[in-house]
């Protein structure tokens, strides 16, 4: 087999494990909450990809998390994201594959920029760039999208405090934290990988 067609089948078949971590993660995390919405772990898997195989993968990886996101709302096994689905399907839709989506783009792009100087620190700048990335568009899809929903979940109180506070404050933590002290196993995996496909 030639190193080209080896190369495409590692990548491939990587993608591929990647792609299926994400959608157990994502459906398994839905029912783990910390507030109205679920923590994200799938954007580990994410960053793992972003970095082995660059943002190109990072934006497919995102938009399978997107995917499983949009799901789980038709479905209801996300009763916040239900609710936004119920008050706007087209825009619940576009909301989750675009924060989905550049997250991982950015994580992939966040690596290649730095990788070269220090591994480490490309792999900690794309775990906290990919949870940013990710909240921060649910956040502005939220206030332009799906302001009366918002307010009705705030229940009086201040937007803004409900929104930093309330709704994504404690899960936004939880993804940043648990993306940063993952972040030297990742640095692990990529080493394992990469070696093995020189081999």
């Amino acid at each position: 087999m030639s190193n080209t067609k080896k190369t495409n089948t590692y990548r491939l078949t990587g993608l591929g494990i990647l792609t299926a971590i994400i959608i157990v993660l994502q459906v398994f995390t839905t029912f783990v909450r910390f507030g109205p919405f679920s923590i994200t772990l799938a954007l580990i898997p994410i960053v793992v990809g972003s970095a082995m195989y660059g943002k190109g993968a990072g934006a497919y990886l995102g938009a399978v998390f997107g995917a499983v996101v949009v799901v789980m709302c038709i479905t209801g096994g996300d009763l916040g994201g239900a609710m936004v689905w119920a008050a706007n399907p087209i825009m619940c839709l576009i909301m989750c594959m675009l924060k989905g989506t550049v997250a991982g783009f950015l994580a992939g792009l966040m690596y290649e920029l730095v990788s070269k100087k220090n591994q480490l620190l490309a792999v900690i700048l794309a775990a906290l760039v990919s949870p940013i990335a990710n909240t921060g568009i649910f956040i502005l899809g939220m206030m332009l999208f799906f302001k009366d929903t918002l307010a009705s979940w705030a229940g009086g109180s201040d937007l803004l405090n409900y929104i930093i506070f309330g709704l994504t404050g404690v899960n936004f933590l939880v993804e940043l934290g648990v993306n940063i002290v993952l972040s030297p196993i990742v640095v692990k995996i990529i080493e394992a990988v990469r070696k093995t496909n020189k081999a």
